[in-house]
């Protein structure tokens, strides 16, 4: 029944544009490398002008979306280390932009815009008369309306050659960007003949995504990458689990990319770590959440609203993607795999609880779209609240990270000595 329950989802989910990873962007050779050496903008009456200096050519390709209205742009083989990344402040009709690696060999530049806008040109001038070369996008204003019908019917342009800007729905953006990131050798396909149990670590947000920003500026991004590989550590060291990391590193994975890495690894527990933040500074305290559709209460809810848009920030909204994903969880699986997560969430609560603050209500749910995998046991730990001073400081102490890290390893123990029984497929 499970092996059956696998196969319809796996057809499922390449129906829904969702390809599973194995093939990927490639990271472009250090020689195809071009670099940005500058950026500025240009303010005239009927427009608003970004460019950007470059030392050689660049191929890219564009799309508007709205809600809030934005322009994305992907550019392949482009190295930002020399000029600031993250968030910025814009000009004109650009109100901030953002820079952050997409997927390998892929940065993508977020334009939100202050108004709606059009894009009149985008191109790359060649060198002359002394200048570099220079990627250019030229901005003038629009009507809501008109924006709102060029997103919707726009064509997605699928290649990576700056011939032709393309705007494109949401629905229509997702399947242009569908390929998932290449995945590392540590989570590729593999066979436990050693007997080791796969437990797939997610470190929330990455690249372009920062995650929710501490108090003293700490990202949340940084705090969920160093306890993944702390975790990734002190489970390989018991030499009974092979860890499986969605990311190693600062770059940003898609939500529906981080479920697929670890099922294809087959792994059988997923771990999504975050560190997030809320609107009342007081609050503070690790908590767990097992899938829910309909949140347990308001903080839970708006954790979830918020985690779920982290894919808004690279430029496209995936949330929609996991319906038929979701439609199975709570028609064919539901009972099994929320039972097994909820099980090893009462785990983890009792070996951290000696060593830190718990929320009030530590086991909650929610609709956090990470956690939707119908066949994997999932759970999102928030190790605290960045938006609560004391919990930022705990949160970047080694020692507290090892204490916690220790006491989740313990639960996975009480998790698979429990359900020994119980196997994927």
């Amino acid at each position: 029944m499970r092996r059956l329950l696998s196969l319809v989802l796996v057809s499922l989910l390449c129906l829904s544009g969702v390809i599973l990873p194995g093939t990927g962007v490639a990271e472009a050779g250090a020689a195809d490398v071009a670099r940005a050496t500058g950026l500025r903008f240009g303010l005239h009456p009927d427009k608003t002008r970004l460019a950007i200096d470059l030392d050689r050519r660049v191929d890219f390709r564009a799309f508007t979306l709205s809600g809030p209205d934005r322009v994305v742009i992907d550019f392949r083989g482009l190295d930002w280390q020399i000029l600031d990344r993250g968030e910025n402040d814009g000009a004109g009709l650009i109100a901030r932009y953002r820079v952050g690696l997409f997927e390998p060999g892929v940065y993508r530049m977020v334009l939100d815009l202050t108004q709606p806008s059009q894009i009149d040109a985008m191109f790359v001038l060649p060198a002359q008369d002394g200048m570099p070369p220079r990627f250019v996008v030229d901005l003038s204003r629009t009507t809501p309306q008109a924006f709102a019908k060029a997103t919707l019917k726009g064509e997605p342009e699928n290649r990576f050659d700056g011939t032709k800007v393309a705007a494109a729905s949401p629905s229509a953006a997702s399947q242009t960007l569908s390929v998932a990131p290449a995945l590392p050798d540590a989570v590729k396909p593999r066979q436990r003949a050693d007997g080791r149990r796969v437990v797939a670590i997610d470190a929330g947000h990455g690249g372009i995504d920062p995650g929710a920003i501490g108090i003293s500026g700490v990202q949340e991004k940084s705090i969920t990458l160093a306890f993944a590989k702390a975790l990734a550590v002190e489970l390989e060291k018991t030499g009974r689990y092979k860890p499986v990391l969605t990311r190693d590193r600062d770059i940003f994975i898609r939500l529906r990319d981080r479920v697929s890495i670890a099922r294809a690894a087959d792994a059988e527990l997923f771990i999504s770590i975050h560190a997030d933040s809320v609107g009342n500074p007081r609050t503070r305290g690790l908590s767990i959440y097992t899938l829910s559709e309909r949140a347990s209460d308001g903080v839970a809810a708006e954790l979830a609203d918020s985690e779920n848009k982290a894919d808004l920030i690279a430029g496209v909204d995936l949330s929609t993607e996991s319906a038929e994903v979701t439609s199975i969880l709570i028609d064919l699986a539901r009972r099994e795999t929320m039972n097994l997560s909820a099980r090893f969430a009462g785990h983890i609560i009792g070996q951290v609880q000696p060593h830190t603050e718990l929320l009030r209500k530590p086991v909650r749910s929610a609709g956090f779209a990470v956690l939707k995998a119908p066949d994997m046991p999932s759970v999102l730990i928030e190790t605290g609240f960045l938006s609560n001073r004391q919990d930022e400081k705990v949160l970047q102490d080694p020692a507290h990270r090892s204490r916690l890290v220790r006491g989740m390893v313990s639960a996975v123990d009480q998790f698979f000595a429990a359900e020994q029984t119980w196997s994927r497929l």
